[in-house]
């Protein structure tokens, strides 16, 4: 399916109405997975042209991605990653998890940014970051769609590996997320250290339902805003 390559309009125009010199991009993997962490990358590009076939990384055929997200960690002016543990995203939930793991990324790179460029609609990191949310950005901005190939890439061989320890899950194919073999797995042998316990997949579980973590208050109720 054809689809328009990203540009750098929104950094230009971040550049131009906040006086920014340093933009980076922001983008999650992981967010609606059952296992895993959930983890961001942050990426600073300049205004260069990308490297062929940039776009969202859900677009992007799996052996591609791995060959662009390759070129892209030497392309990028800079780039860093930032999880948050299943632990994490339990005891604080999703959003604040999100943050938790955003400002790991930000705070790795080797010059802070003055502006941010978050993919979604939703601002979940807030002040003191200026942030400019943009709907679908992994595809139309070039700093957010490096940091969703980044980050979609670091975090499936994350997973892979942890499929040698629970080869029954099938996290090397399913990163984590829910499938039939996944399913089957969690029925028969229970949750792993790694997934999230707070999660309603467990009240389908009768024999694993006791493991189930209540949900965390809100982020402002836990004081991380």
């Amino acid at each position: 399916m054809p689809y328009e390559p990203p540009t750098h309009r929104v950094e230009r125009s971040l550049r131009a109405t906040t006086g920014a010199k340093v933009v980076a991009g922001v983008d999650e993997v992981g967010r609606g997975a059952w296992a895993g962490p959930v983890t961001v990358c942050a990426a600073v590009t300049g205004l260069r042209r990308p490297p062929e076939g940039l776009t969202d990384s859900k677009l992007i055929a799996p052996a591609r991605r791995t060959e662009l997200a390759e070129a892209l960690t030497g392309w990028v002016t800079a780039h860093a990653l930032g999880h948050a543990s299943p632990l994490e995203i339990d005891e604080l939930g999703m959003t604040a998890a999100l943050r938790l793991a955003a400002v790991r990324a930000l705070e790795g790179l080797p010059v802070r940014p003055d502006a941010v460029i978050l993919d979604g609609r939703h601002d979940y990191l807030g002040p003191p970051w200026t942030v400019r949310t943009v709907i679908k950005g992994d595809q139309s901005c070039v700093a957010v769609a490096a940091a969703s190939v980044i980050a979609k890439v670091h975090r499936d061989a994350l997973m892979a590996r942890l499929a040698a320890e629970h080869a029954a899950f099938g996290f090397d194919r399913n990163a984590g997320y829910p499938s039939p073999v996944h399913r089957a797995a969690l029925a028969e042998l229970g949750p792993t250290p790694h997934h999230r316990l707070s999660w309603s997949y467990l009240d389908t579980l009768p024999r694993w339902r006791h493991m189930k973590r209540a949900r965390p208050g809100t982020a402002e109720q836990i004081g991380l805003f």
